[in-house]
């Protein structure tokens, strides 16, 4: 990674840092600083897509915010503009299975970041990683655990966002649904 990859992730990971403590959500954190600082071709106020994820998608406790967030972001940069084109409907499904499962393939870049995010908090679900502030929610020490989850999971996202469409492609898948998928 060169210097200035460095300095455009660190960039972003205050970003999202310094809009936690202005009041945006975990997901609306990620994606605003990355999106600012990236261009994406998105409007300035895209950001507020990742609005409904925040607290594990509407407070459910889902997956996390910011980890929604950070997919978010990625896809922005690495996600499908369009479908692929076929001579018939049945080509046309065939060469979009193989752009997101294939060698090289889309899903690959995306399974990235909650593979990353489980090594790192061990769960990708908000009520696990917030289990001890459930009676205090609105508690310092969990804004505090919060704050820090965002700034590691948007310097991630920044890193995927900055890799070139064939790196990213080419990622080795980790954890998958489907066992025979792999590969």
């Amino acid at each position: 990674m060169i210097a200035s990859q460095k300095a455009i992730i660190e960039q972003i990971k205050q970003r999202a840092r310094s809009n936690f403590s202005s009041g945006f959500n975990c997901a609306e954190c990620v994606t605003e600083a990355a999106w600012a600082i990236i261009d994406t071709g998105l409007g300035s106020d895209a950001w507020k897509l990742a609005t409904g994820f925040g607290g594990g998608m509407g407070l459910y406790g889902d997956t996390c915010g910011a980890l929604a967030g950070a997919l978010l972001a990625v896809a922005a940069i690495h996600g499908r503009s369009a479908l692929p084109k076929g001579v018939d409907r049945r080509d046309a499904l065939a060469k979009s299975r193989e752009q997101l499962y294939n060698k090289p393939g889309l899903y690959r870049v995306f399974n990235q970041l909650p593979n990353w995010f489980v090594a790192q908090h061990g769960h990708t679900q908000c009520r696990e990683i917030t289990a001890a502030w459930q009676s205090e929610w609105l508690c310092r020490e969990h804004a505090l655990h919060c704050r820090e989850i965002i700034t590691q999971t948007a310097g991630k996202a920044a890193e995927l966002m900055l890799l070139s469409r064939t790196d990213c492609l080419s990622l080795e898948f980790g954890d998958i649904v489907e066992e025979a998928g792999r590969g």
